[in-house]
């Protein structure tokens, strides 16, 4: 496996200023000690280069699920992106519209009731699972931290003593939270400084290519329907998420050596079947009217950095579980999912050419916003060209 070593963000725009907050965020982000055996940082995972998901090209072509500071143990879903996540407000279900709304992971188990913050609480998950950071406790955590060169800023951030690693420190493990999901709010991580965003603001101009992959994204392809793309209240640049959840039907990823973890891990082995949102809500133990619509649904990824890659043919993985390798690939799923006959039933399968495998989860199918979009190959293409100026980092001519 190839290892990443991302140790700073390579923004090309311009150089950021970080509140001291900000930048005890970022230590903590890049830091490779935070994890047992030593080794893994938050970085690993969520590289820069990438827009903040997986960084590996090699793990992005096969399962797509990264493996833990502990040789052998693997996650069962691709990295999100977790810069452009801020926003996410606390999980609720919104009565009026008749969806799950917030939190963050994939499937919304960071819901953010604990601390007014579910950005601030996934960064406390990967630290203490075994299948990730690997540390035993909150308290190893914070003894790490404060061995650290940078343990005075801690304190010059949060105050004399902060730094608690005794009866404390659980309030010790919120604030190591809050300074994370306070670099992955700053403007050095979420620039808005794609083509799209100069664009909005009238500094540089589209191509027609462009414009038309712009037209089909928020008329004949719905892409905008659950991925808006127009301006904020207040006149802030758009997040292309709603935050919602859907089940667009993924296939399994049967790459995936999640399905080959042992028991401890995954008692359920090659039958283990990912249930995201519903899933949580019944571990949470909500009722079977509540979870059993949520069933195979997923957080709504955004846009932006989809396309971000160290080089042109650098491979990144899409969807929850990373089944899809390219743009071109996953844009023609929401085209085609239910033209193309399933592969069971079909001689001599190719997925995405004249067949798709099943869902993983069935119920609960997206069928209004995709499946059948009925767009050509070029319009397939253009709504790709548009994609790719959702990338920071963008240098308009002066």
């Amino acid at each position: 496996m190839a290892t990443a070593t991302s140790s700073a963000p390579a923004i090309a725009a311009e150089k950021i200023a970080l509140s001291a907050k900000e930048q005890l965020g970022k230590l903590l982000f890049f830091d490779q000690t935070l994890s047992s055996p030593e080794g893994q940082s938050c970085a690993v995972c969520h590289g820069p280069e990438v827009g903040f998901t997986g960084p590996d090209q090699e793990l992005n072509e096969g399962g797509a699920v990264y493996e833990g500071a502990e040789k052998g143990r693997f996650g069962n879903r691709k990295p999100p992106a977790s810069t452009y996540a801020g926003e996410s407000p606390i999980l609720r279900f919104d009565k009026k519209k008749k969806v799950w709304v917030g939190g963050i992971f994939w499937d919304g188990r960071a819901t953010g009731k604990r601390l007014k913050d579910p950005l601030a609480e996934q960064a406390q998950g990967p630290f203490l699972n075994p299948l990730e950071q690997n540390l035993p406790d909150a308290k190893a955590v914070c003894i790490k931290i404060r061995n650290s060169s940078y343990a005075p800023l801690f304190e010059r951030v949060w105050g004399k003593g902060s730094l608690d690693c005794g009866k404390g420190v659980s309030a010790t493990y919120d604030k190591i939270a809050k300074s994370i999901a306070a670099y992955e709010r700053s403007k050095e991580a979420n620039p808005f400084t794609s083509k799209f965003d100069y664009w909005l603001r009238k500094k540089v101009t589209l191509s027609e290519e462009e414009k038309r992959g712009l037209n089909l994204y928020e008329g004949k392809a719905k892409c905008a329907e659950c991925h808006p793309s127009t301006q904020r209240p207040k006149g802030d640049p758009p997040l292309f998420t709603d935050f919602t959840y859907d089940n667009i039907g993924v296939p399994k990823n049967p790459k995936n050596p999640f399905y080959a973890m042992p028991a401890k891990w995954n008692p359920a082995g090659a039958a283990f079947v990912d249930e995201g949102l519903g899933g949580y809500l019944k571990e949470a133990g909500f009722k079977a009217s509540v979870y059993e619509p949520e069933m195979g649904k997923f957080k709504v990824p955004t846009l932006r950095n989809v396309d971000q890659r160290p080089s042109p043919n650098f491979v990144k993985a899409f969807g929850h579980n990373g089944y899809f390798k390219t743009l071109k690939e996953i844009v023609h799923f929401y085209n085609t999912r239910d033209v193309l006959p399933k592969c069971k039933d079909t001689t001599d399968p190719k997925p995405g050419l004249n067949c798709w495998p099943e869902p993983e989860v069935s119920s609960n199918l997206n069928t209004q916003e995709l499946g059948k979009l009925g767009l050509t190959e070029d319009e397939e293409k253009a709504i790709v060209v548009f994609l790719k100026t959702l990338t920071d980092g963008y240098l308009p001519e002066k």
